[in-house]
């Protein structure tokens, strides 16, 4: 068993599950223990996707505990060093804008809060329609805060979405490990 553990924290780009989900499994069975936190949203929120229930007995079952869906629930993560390093994936251009501006106000923000106030490095894993748009300014702030590492990104679909970028998550684990280096992985834009 990995002595490292990493919170896993899910907002709401729900397309984006399925390929999370597979990532945070081959974590997980690397031997790495996973603390999971979904946003408000994320948890409770049936879609085109899946519904909610599902997505949360399929983390719940993958990380072996219960997942934390509330402000209150994350924020002694931090403070009782209770992660390693935390990583948000997917990271929505929500969520982004967030973290920007200092707001919390989910269980994933406090999470990354309650982290980021004792050092604890934080590993982004964006996935927005607006990343190289409205979303750019926050990604490029978000680039410059000290503790705070991206997974690599790409451009999602240049002809249909040409604003749209997502990482890739298949990065998730090489991009933590590099995070708790104290470096960023490279080239953050694939």
């Amino acid at each position: 068993m990995n002595e490292i553990t990493f919170g896993f924290a899910m907002c709401g780009s729900f397309c984006t599950f399925d390929s999370v989900l597979d990532e945070m499994r081959k974590i997980a069975g690397q031997g790495y223990r996973l603390l999971p936190i979904m946003s408000e949203t994320a948890s409770s929120t049936d879609t085109r996707f899946g519904r909610a229930k599902d997505f949360l007995w399929q983390v719940s079952d993958i990380c072996g505990k219960d997942v934390i869906t509330s402000i209150v629930g994350s924020e002694p993560i931090g403070p009782k060093k209770l992660v390693d390093l935390m990583i948000v994936a997917p990271c929505t251009g929500n969520t982004l804008a967030k973290l920007a501006n200092g707001i919390t106000d989910t269980a994933v923000t406090m999470a990354v809060k309650s982290c980021l106030r004792i050092g604890i490095p934080v590993v982004l894993a964006p996935a927005t329609n607006d990343a190289l748009a409205a979303s750019a300014q926050n990604l490029g702030r978000l680039m410059n805060v000290k503790h705070i590492y991206f997974v690599p990104m790409r451009q999602d679909n240049p002809e249909k979405k040409p604003n749209s970028a997502v990482a890739d998550f298949s990065l998730i684990l090489p991009a933590a490990l590099a995070a708790l280096q104290g470096n960023q992985l490279q080239p953050v834009w694939r």
